[in-house]
């Protein structure tokens, strides 16, 4: 049962992005963390459970807390070249992919592979709050200046293990961490188990931080990508995010011949990008060498005093550079470049004959708009 419930959280977590947010009948709109948890759970960061609760004092494990730390960083399209291994995770494992994730940003610290990781654990206060101030730049503080903050405020400061001393102290003066308002005396707690709603505030506020200071490797995943390529004049930018709207037309490489005299209506054919679709301030859109699939939607051959040659396809398909597969709806109408003569030549005696030998490009027009994060090439589906 235990196992079920952990599938049914996990698929939840990927699929939320999706799904229409509810209010949570246990978070009353006077909550503490109120605000913070319907951010996030608009965001796709945090997930209530199957009945619609959202048990704010329930406990978070540290696979969970990873997956949620990666989402709120808007990262969990990042791939990941050199994985670490730990002796207790195996790829099958539903938050793989977070925990290397969250390891390669250097949100969470090892001391070295083949260590436990511990996915089933509660993941504590301070080692959710070290894992927010790991996302960010900080100035370097010594021990003694952060026992110094510490103790104006905490009256557990003595209890604070070694280790978080520091990442607790940068806490303390970027206004990070957080303390239930109820509590009489402001306690740091830092080796119990953090409830689902204090992991709610912490990511926010690693959120908000993040957007100002975050550390080298994050600032490089979100910069918005730039380069040379295509220019597609229509093409706009908001934030971090692209569009290619309707309408705008694009060219792309065929890798199999179609022919208006040898292929049949509903073949399929194959393509790629081939150069970076760019906007007018050279923001990369879609990269060159994405894959596309499509099929001929009108084939008729060339027949003289009859019609000249027909030869119509309709793209569906991109594969990106991030193995994302979704849908590039464009159509395309194959034609010769003629000059005035030929062009009333082959009016008048029809017969013309369109071929695209692979490796020639074709215009096609998209139908749909595409929304493109310009940081990573991830295609809002």
């Amino acid at each position: 049962m235990k196992n079920i419930l952990k599938a049914l959280l996990t698929t939840a977590i990927v699929a939320f992005g999706v799904m229409p947010v509810l209010a949570f009948p246990d978070v009353s709109d006077d909550y503490w963390a109120a605000a913070e948890i319907k951010l996030l759970s608009e965001q796709g960061v945090i997930v209530g459970y199957p009945d619609g609760t959202f048990k704010p004092d329930d406990n978070v494990t540290r696979a969970e807390f990873a997956a949620m730390a990666i989402r709120a960083l808007n990262q969990h399209h990042t791939k990941v070249a050199q994985p670490v291994n730990f002796s207790d995770i195996t790829p099958d494992h539903w938050a793989y992919e977070d925990i290397q994730k969250a390891l390669y940003f250097d949100l969470i610290s090892y001391e070295k592979e083949g260590d436990l990781f511990r996915p089933d654990d509660s993941v504590s206060r301070a080692e959710s709050m070290a894992v927010a101030v790991n996302a960010l730049t900080t100035e370097t503080i010594s021990p003694e200046k952060a026992k110094d903050v510490l103790a104006k405020r905490y009256i557990d400061t003595h209890t604070v293990p070694e280790w978080f001393l520091i990442p607790a102290g940068k806490a303390e003066i970027l206004g990070m961490i957080v303390v239930m308002p109820s509590a009489e005396k402001a306690a740091l707690e830092a080796e119990r188990p953090a409830t689902r709603a204090e992991v709610a505030a912490i990511l926010f506020k690693m959120m908000e931080q993040a957007k100002l200071n975050p550390n080298a490797k994050l600032a490089e995943a979100m910069r918005k990508k730039t380069g040379e390529g295509y220019v597609v004049p229509e093409a706009t930018v908001q934030g971090s995010v692209g569009t290619l709207p309707a309408g705008s037309i694009v060219p792309i490489k065929l890798t199999t011949y179609i022919s208006s005299q040898t292929s049949e209506g509903g073949a399929m054919y194959t393509a790629t990008v081939p150069q970076n679709y760019v906007t007018k301030d050279k923001y990369i859109l879609v990269r060159q060498g994405a894959a596309l699939k499509g099929q001929l939607l009108d084939v008729r051959p060339g027949k003289y005093f009859v019609r000249n040659g027909v030869l119509v396809l309709k793209n569906a398909l991109i594969t990106t550079e991030n193995d994302q597969t979704t849908g590039f709806n464009a159509v395309g109408e194959v034609s010769k470049d003629r000059n005035w003569w030929m062009k009333f030549v082959r009016w008048a005696f029809k017969g013309e004959k369109l071929e695209v030998p692979a490796d020639d490009t074709v215009n096609v027009k998209l139908l749909e708009d595409l929304k493109i994060d310009l940081t990573n090439g991830w295609i809002y589906e």
